[in-house]
């Protein structure tokens, strides 16, 4: 495993994906940002869930997923929603 995969939330599964969508460090992907980074990720993968979203936007934030803050988090759905069924 790589570095991404020592941030929160992130692990081999999901660090192969970034790799794969051409995001290799922690720098990319917090210059990216959880939603392109997500979408970049379930382009390959359709699978990609709200779960993997929140977990980018902690590991971007350096603190589990779960403490995302909540008004984020529903920007996060938000966002989310409109995107599952390419809407």
């Amino acid at each position: 495993m790589g570095t991404l995969s020592k941030l929160p939330n992130i692990g081999a599964v999901v660090e192969k994906q970034l790799n794969e969508v051409g995001i290799t460090t922690a720098e990319q992907l917090t210059e990216l940002g959880a939603e392109k980074a997500w979408l970049k990720i379930r382009a390959t993968d359709e699978s990609a869930c709200i779960h993997r979203l929140l977990a980018l936007e902690g590991a971007i934030r350096g603190i589990k997923k779960t403490d995302i803050p909540a008004e984020r988090k529903a920007e996060l759905k938000d966002f989310y929603i409109s995107h599952k069924t390419g809407g």
